[in-house]
């Protein structure tokens, strides 16, 4: 037999660890699906082969008391559990049918639906999930990343004139090129020059099944291109029969929450593949890096280097001119649009491969669901397995936020970051912080595990290469989220194990110990700019770029600290501006500059506005700071001459109510007057919500309310042109304003010093969001 290779080695040591892998036993699983009332079908991949197979179908739920279960007319049986948690008797079933009748009983018997915060029974709402967690199964085992048939798929749409922005409910409106490739080479457009729309549909159908995809990738898949081809296919009466099997795609409204953010979506199905959206892959990856400027696939491409140096580029606006006029240009560019959502899924979409491996859920329900509930997940798994009772979770309660503080404003040079965010893991597990209700005991030997597998995944990255390296690399990466995830349980609300008690100790000691690290930085003549929940970023003492000194400073001061607790420094920068708390910019040794906050990167602003920041940004951190007047003197020049371009000065908003709604609500006084909406309604045109409208400012002055002096983009004519300049001057010269003393001021200072040179509405809101925005403009919700 031969010996296995580092990859090989490691992550067989891995998967043989049931707490956290699925059963090794049931590898190479790259679908589970619901074939019928009583059975499940199990797709696994073995080299190009897809085998196929039907199994019992095996469904639970948990409750306080079996007489519940009184008068219940389902096949089930009750078993006892041990432990005197609430919920300590499991209830198995063996078909659909069984399980929506159990439902609609203890709903009617207890008065509380299944996700009721004090519901006394748990019944999962996947039953997928329930047969993975039932029977130990996972996706993925024995596979790598590049095992899977993964297929890309991009739509371009023509858009009537007058409007803006596609939409499939118009008539006028229609699909004209349809992009697929696949991950073994194969590459194709459907030409809506050679096609009409409806043998565009059948013919990416059929495509569909003959390429017999495991995943299916696109960017915003979810709120564009499955809505448009859903009712584009709808109108033409053509079967969406994207599954397996011939079996249409699945669709319901559904939520997805990215850290503060709720957004609502359409969630589709397609029975024996996963749907993988990149966009929302770039929404999580800026949860933890917050660097991403937009998340268009453009954008991202460039972001992470995956554009081709000759990528077609067409602007969105022109996509019907370019398919009436040059549409092989047209096609050139909607098939380059695949090439890059595989390449971003191939940088993304790793860490949840890996994740599917773990968690008894689906390839793409491990990128939907957030990281507490994955974490409840594997405790109901562990205590399920090992039939064991399971408590309700505790009622919620506040839990204290991490230590924050900025303690200095302006330029900084050769700045390191030392990581704080493993800091709370390491107290838990030193301190053994647990929940109460663990009984088991898992909950911090999972952690362990997980931290233990992430140091030799970790080290094992350096020594391998290629593929194996890529694995290893999305292992270490998942285990990071998922260990720095466990102290977020501690707080979660509807987590069955969490406890607030231990959460709020975890915080208290994180943030003694983070106080501990500044006195010693500063103690030792560092300087700190600010903590975050990031980390600490400060110079060091003689203010070098040594990585070396800036390590052993670290190590001398971990020597203050508790036994296990270490700081690293997991990054260093040629420079920083450090503007106001979470808000501030970085700029890599190699020139690159990121930007963080949203006070400085507000999707708000104007382009023209985001453009001078970058450049001022550039110049305070280069030390060149008395050019800046010089720079807002060329663009004040430029926009008095109508030298910017439209694109410069115009925003794009998306209309998110009907314009019935609004006036509605306008009429109501429920919400201020929109210059969107506004523009939509004078327009005469059909717009819808999720239509977009692009405007720009006219008028003579800078006091304007700006729902009636905007005018519609479209409407634009350079050779007359009508922007209103003092307006959009006045925004320019307010950012100057707010830049300004960090150029006649270079270098650092105390925050507090800049706070008390501020107005104190400004120094309250600490945003740039409005600037610029006079008090007429701001009445009208601008």
């Amino acid at each position: 037999m031969a010996p296995m290779n580092p990859w090989q080695e490691i992550s067989a040591d891995f998967y043989r660890n049931r707490l956290l892998f699925g059963d090794p036993s049931e590898p190479r699983i790259v679908a589970v699906e619901i074939a019928s009332r009583k059975e499940v079908e199990i797709f696994r991949r073995q080299g190009e082969s897809l085998v196929r197979e039907r199994r019992p179908l095996c469904l639970f739920a948990l409750l306080d008391d079996p007489a519940r279960l009184q008068g219940l007319k389902a096949r089930y049986e009750v078993s006892d559990l041990a432990g005197d948690f609430p919920l300590r008797y499991l209830v198995t079933l063996d078909s659909t049918d069984a399980l929506d009748a159990l439902k609609r009983h203890l709903r009617a018997a207890t008065g509380k639906t299944a996700g009721a915060p004090d519901a006394s029974y748990l019944v999962l709402a996947d039953p997928i999930e329930q047969h993975l967690m039932l029977t130990g199964m996972t996706h993925f085992i024995g596979l790598e990343f590049a095992d899977l048939r993964r297929l890309q798929l991009d739509i371009e749409t023509y858009i009537s004139p007058g409007f803006e922005f596609p939409s499939a409910a118009r008539e006028t409106d229609r699909i004209i090129a349809i992009s697929i490739a696949d991950s073994t080479g194969f590459e194709c457009v459907l030409r809506g020059d050679q096609m009409d729309e409806r043998a565009m549909l059948e013919e990416m159908v059929r495509l569909v099944g003959e390429r017999d995809p495991d995943v299916i990738e696109g960017h915003n898949l979810f709120r564009f291109d499955f809505e448009y081809l859903e009712a584009r296919a709808r109108r033409l009466g053509v079967k969406l029969a994207l599954g397996r099997d011939g079996r249409e795609m699945r669709a319901r409204p559904s939520r997805l929450q990215i850290a503060e953010r709720s957004i609502a979506y359409r969630r589709y199905d397609i029975y024996g593949r996963s749907i993988i959206d990149t966009w929302i892959l770039a929404q999580h990856y800026d949860i933890a890096s917050r660097e991403l400027e937009g998340f268009g696939l453009k954008q991202l491409a460039q972001h992470f280097g995956l554009a081709r140096d000759a990528r077609v580029y067409i602007d969105a606006s022109r996509v019907r001119e370019y398919f009436e006029r040059d549409p092989d240009t047209l096609f050139e560019y909607a098939l380059d649009d695949a090439r890059e959502t595989r390449a971003l899924a191939e940088l993304l979409a790793p860490s949840y491969f890996v994740q599917a491996q773990i968690f008894p859920y689906s390839y793409q329900n491990a990128v939907l669901r957030g990281n507490a509930t994955k974490i409840d997940a594997l405790m109901l798994r562990a205590y399920l397995a090992q039939r064991h009772s399971v408590p309700l979770p505790a009622p919620p309660r506040p839990v204290a936020g991490g230590y924050t503080e900025m303690r200095r404003c302006g330029v900084a040079k050769n700045v390191f970051h030392c990581d704080v965010t493993s800091l709370y893991p390491s107290l838990m597990l030193q301190f053994r912080h647990a929940p109460a209700s663990d009984r088991l005991g898992v909950f911090l030997r999972m952690l362990e595990d997980l931290r233990s597998f992430r140091v030799r995944a970790k080290a094992a990255v350096r020594e391998l290469e290629g593929g194996a390296r890529r694995n290893m690399e999305a292992l270490q990466q998942t285990f990071k989220i998922l260990i720095n995830s466990f102290y977020g349980y501690l707080g979660f609300s509807m987590g069955h194990f969490n406890d607030f008690d231990q959460a709020n100790a975890v915080t208290r000691r994180g943030r003694e110990l983070i106080q501990l690290a500044i006195a010693g930085l500063e103690e030792r003549g560092a300087e700190v700019i600010e903590v975050d929940t990031d980390g600490i970023y400060f110079v060091l003492p003689d203010k070098s770029d040594s990585l070396e000194k800036a390590e052993a400073l670290l190590e001398e001061i971990g020597a203050m600290m508790p036994e296990g607790i270490r700081l690293e420094i997991d990054g260093e920068y040629a420079a920083m501006f450090s503007y106001k708390m979470k808000n501030y910019v970085l700029m890599e040794r190699s020139g690159e500059m990121t930007i963080r906050g949203s006070g400085l990167k507000s999707r708000g602003l104007e382009r023209f506005q985001r453009r001078f920041m970058e450049e001022t940004f550039r110049l305070l951190m280069a030390g060149e700071g008395d050019r800046l007047k010089a720079l807002r003197d060329d663009y004040h020049k430029r926009i008095g001459a109508h030298a910017l371009g439209i694109t410069e000065l115009m925003k794009t908003e998306t209309l998110q109510d009907s314009l019935d709604s609004y006036r509605d609500k306008v009429g109501g006084k429920r919400r201020n007057l929109s210059a969107a909406y506004e523009l939509a309604l004078k327009s005469g045109r059909g717009y819808i919500a999720g239509d977009q409208v692009s405007y720009y400012v006219t008028g003579q002055t800078r006091r304007i309310k700006v729902a009636a002096a905007a005018k519609l983009v479209s409407e634009y004519d350079p050779s007359n042109p009508d922007e209103n300049v003092e307006y959009y001057q006045a925004k320019l010269n307010d950012l100057y304003e707010k830049f300004r003393p960090f150029a006649e001021r270079p270098g650092l200072f105390a925050a507090s010093e800049f706070e008390q040179g501020s107005s104190a509405a400004e120094a309250a809101q600490g945003e740039i969001f409005g600037a610029g925005a006079s008090e007429a403009e701001s009445k009208d919700g601008e």
